[in-house]
């Protein structure tokens, strides 16, 4: 059995403002997207212009945010919204769902393809493979609130969280972190260093994503205001927001592999055309 060991949710003071380790993970997943997206752009097949990252990034973000907490909103806080619409901009009292992040950064990516004359799959293909490390310092943003926790276990790294009771619990974020983030990172990230093609790395992605969160949910406990949607100990919210996404990921591959092979765009296909506005 482990302790866990209590950090301070704020990582630093300056008089009446307090910077929270959370933001600071958010901050390191976008900082890693940049850097690793940097590296994915010199790749001689993708002939993705390095200085678009940025721009890339800045759509993400805002997408990530604004799809995060309406989507926390929607699938898991309803009620509350119903009751105080105004509540879906009190982002300090925390409450940002991964599916509604997705949702968000989707419609970010096709706003961004749109400005930049290229298409969905263009885009998406080329961020995928980075998504997953803003997965991974999100999750251990979980683990440093004390949030998110499993249910018990009699496993020999079952935790005890603060707030939680006294018995041993998975610590769920650390598997979604390890699954999610890290395993996903590192499969996506290998799966397309060699042309694929078009909507292949979508579609992996899908499917890893949708595959690993849909086990973590087995041992993971629902959130309070909403619990089992099927019997006492079955079937999740995260579940059913899950299974879209390996069978769409699974329709991409079928069509990326069955389809004719799109041939790797040139340096001439990308043209360094200015945004239409952000």
């Amino acid at each position: 059995m482990l302790i866990y060991p209590h950090i301070d949710p704020v990582a630093l003071r300056i008089g009446p403002l307090a910077v929270h380790w959370y933001g600071l993970m958010y901050l390191l997943g976008f900082l890693g997207f940049w850097w690793f997206g940097s590296r994915r752009a010199a790749k001689p097949f993708i002939n993705w212009p390095k200085e678009r990252v940025s721009d890339l990034l800045f759509y993400g973000v805002v997408g990530v945010i604004v799809g995060g907490r309406v989507g926390y909103t929607l699938f898991y806080n309803l009620p509350v919204f119903l009751a105080d619409p105004l509540s879906i901009f009190k982002i300090w009292e925390g409450g940002m769902s991964f599916h509604g992040g997705l949702i968000g950064v989707l419609v970010a990516f096709y706003w961004f393809g749109r400005n930049y004359q290229q298409s969905f799959f263009q885009v998406a293909d080329f961020a995928a493979p980075m998504v997953p490390l803003g997965l991974f310092t999100g999750r251990i943003g979980n683990f440093i609130n004390g949030e998110l926790w499993g249910a018990p276990t009699t496993l020999p790294w079952g935790m005890v969280f603060p707030h939680a009771g006294l018995e041993p619990r998975h610590p769920s974020m650390l598997y979604e972190a390890g699954l999610e983030g890290l395993a996903l990172f590192l499969i996506l990230w290998f799966f397309a260093a060699k042309p694929r093609p078009r909507m292949a790395v979508s579609g992996l992605f899908l499917i890893g994503y949708g595959v690993f969160r849909t086990l973590v949910e087995t041992v993971r406990l629902p959130d309070t205001q909403i619990g089992y949607l099927l019997g006492t100990e079955w079937l999740t919210m995260g579940m059913v927001l899950s299974a879209p996404m390996w069978l769409g990921g699974i329709a991409l591959m079928v069509l990326a592999y069955r389809g004719p092979a799109a041939p790797a765009p040139t340096a001439r296909a990308v043209k360094k055309t200015r945004p239409k506005g952000r």
